[in-house]
């Protein structure tokens, strides 16, 4: 992942900008808290819940993906589902970072994200630390504007990691983030664009590292851990280099990135319930195993996004 991104895309301090856009929407609008597509709903509740009509009777869902690998797979995974079901689709992938994704989702550009909720709630500048699901999930029914809303988050997990190399995790005996306080002044870190905005200062708030230099190394982060480019990078956990580079994810100890489970955010006046229940049915069926290893398809054997989201719908009954 770049989120990107992953994770992946990310994780995060919030824009002041965003900040001032989020007041502005809570003072002509009332909190999504209570709204049944927020919050993690139910496949029921979100087919009773205040989503207009759209994306089942004429109109057309767009789905949207950042701009790395296993969000296209995801966005891919979520177009076909809901194509399955009769939804007229439109798709828009690897767009870019949630900077950009989030405004268009909000503007009606975008009908639909993969997210990670965990990624999301630290953007939007919510507790960035709740370590479970539900607790994410509820801050961010209480965090999002009116006009948007989470479904259904799945079991699967696609986390930020700080991976080392085999040998530096042998050489320094380093296997958690607080172990890096003794050399992060020696060592540099690298990962996507957007990582050093959004991670430097809760990485010195939470666990007091300061590091040599930040390198922007984007998809490349796992080779440049392994080259020796960087001693420190951010690596998404269902990468399957960090299997095939023997790569060594240092453990969270104080939760920094918290729970990042992968979570269809919708526009809530552009989604209705027959489409909503199909994400929902995606959510359901997708954990952290097989997301690692349908991105090694991707990722290693190079297989076309669409086409191994097409064989996992159909395996899953989805498709």
């Amino acid at each position: 992942m770049s989120i990107s991104a992953r994770r992946r895309s990310g994780r995060r301090a919030l824009l002041l900008g965003t900040i001032a856009a989020l007041a502005l929407g809570a003072t002509a609008c009332s909190s999504s808290g209570g709204d049944p597509l927020g919050g993690g709903s139910s496949t029921s509740a979100a087919a009773t819940g205040g989503a207009t009509a759209g994306g089942g009777s004429g109109s057309t869902v767009v789905v949207g993906s950042a701009n790395f690998p296993e969000n296209v797979l995801l966005g891919s995974i979520y177009s076909q589902a809901l194509k399955a079901k009769g939804v007229k689709v439109e798709e828009k992938f690897n767009i870019g970072s949630r900077e950009v994704l989030y405004g268009q989702l909000q503007n009606g550009s975008l009908t639909v994200l993969p997210e990670y909720n965990g990624a999301l709630l630290a953007y939007l500048g919510g507790k960035a630390t709740a370590p479970t699901k539900d607790e994410v999930n509820a801050a961010l029914a209480k965090t999002l504007p009116a006009s948007l809303a989470i479904l259904d988050s799945s079991p699967a997990e696609d986390k930020d990691t700080l991976s080392i190399s085999q040998e530096s995790a042998d050489k320094y005996q380093l296997k958690t983030i607080d172990d890096l306080a003794a050399k992060a002044g020696e060592f540099t870190i690298g990962g996507p664009p957007e990582f050093k905005t959004r991670q430097e200062q809760p990485l010195k708030d939470v666990y007091g590292l300061t590091f040599k230099e930040w390198k922007p190394t984007g998809e490349t982060t796992a080779n440049a851990i392994k080259d020796g480019s960087i001693q420190v990078g951010n690596v998404f956990s269902t990468d399957p280099k960090i299997a095939q580079l023997k790569l060594v994810p240092l453990a969270d100890p104080k939760n920094l990135f918290g729970a990042q489970n992968v979570t269809p955010l919708v526009n809530k006046g552009a989604i209705d319930a027959p489409a909503a229940a199909a994400l929902n049915a995606v959510s359901a069926k997708l954990d952290t195993a097989g997301l690692a290893t349908l991105m090694k398809k991707v990722a290693v054997d190079k297989e076309d996004p669409s086409a191994v989201a097409k064989e996992w719908l159909k395996a899953n009954g989805l498709g």
